[in-house]
């Protein structure tokens, strides 16, 4: 199986029981030491600090608010997931359901578990070669930076005379070093959506998307 899935990867590893790691899900092992989420921890930084990198040296004009734009695509949990399905990630993850492999987050999970893998197999060098071969095709020089979903919902809201978006904290998880904030966002005369993330950022965003699908059926 890890020969297979070397391939695809790009990447050999001198530990194979590093991918094997990366690979299982919670609902296998609830071991630390045994499933990928200490991996995807890991992983999650890498893959952030390297398209920041990235973006920062690509392109060398654009002020900070451009670059977060394009950085929060890349690194977004849809993204990550559609990576993952490129590598055929969800045919070689160690799951108890197999309904687990369809999931968004997990596949998001699992390839930044990868990430974190190849890192701890070899060093960030190769972590970061990773991540630019595989994020490469994504990011364009020719094309402007895609709006952020909160910046567009602000612009949509205003459009169809709801005022502004409205951002409330409503429930923090999890530990110090691993949080899961709740944030909903509200307007005028709408029940609220509430978007999940690992900061308040991403759980704006995620908010700021469900109410701007939302506004599509109004």
């Amino acid at each position: 199986m890890t020969d297979a899935l070397e391939k695809i990867l790009g990447y050999s590893y001198k530990n194979k029981q590093l991918l094997k790691q990366a690979l299982t899900h919670s609902s296998v092992s609830s071991d630390v030491d045994k499933n990928y989420e200490r991996l995807e921890f890991l992983g999650d930084r890498v893959l952030g600090l390297t398209i920041a990198a990235l973006l920062y040296k690509i392109f060398p004009h654009e002020p900070e608010g451009s670059l977060s734009q394009r950085h929060t695509a890349l690194v977004c949990k849809e993204t990550v997931a559609m990576i993952a399905q490129r590598l055929q990630l969800d045919k070689f993850m160690i799951v108890a359901n197999e309904e687990i492999r369809d999931n968004e987050n997990v596949l998001c999970d699992v390839c930044e578990a990868v990430i974190g893998s190849i890192y701890e197999d070899a060093d960030c060098d190769k972590a970061i070669e990773f991540v630019q071969e595989h994020w490469k095709e994504l990011i364009d020089k020719n094309v402007a930076p895609p709006k952020d979903a909160k910046t567009l919902l602000q612009e949509v809201a205003h459009a169809k005379g709801y005022g502004a978006p409205v951002y409330q904290l409503e429930s923090r998880e999890g530990s110090e070093h691993e949080p899961m904030f709740h944030i909903s966002v509200s307007l005028k005369g709408l029940a609220p959506e509430v978007g999940s993330g690992k900061n308040k950022k991403l759980a704006e965003q995620e908010a700021a998307s469900k109410m701007l699908k939302k506004l599509e059926k109004v």
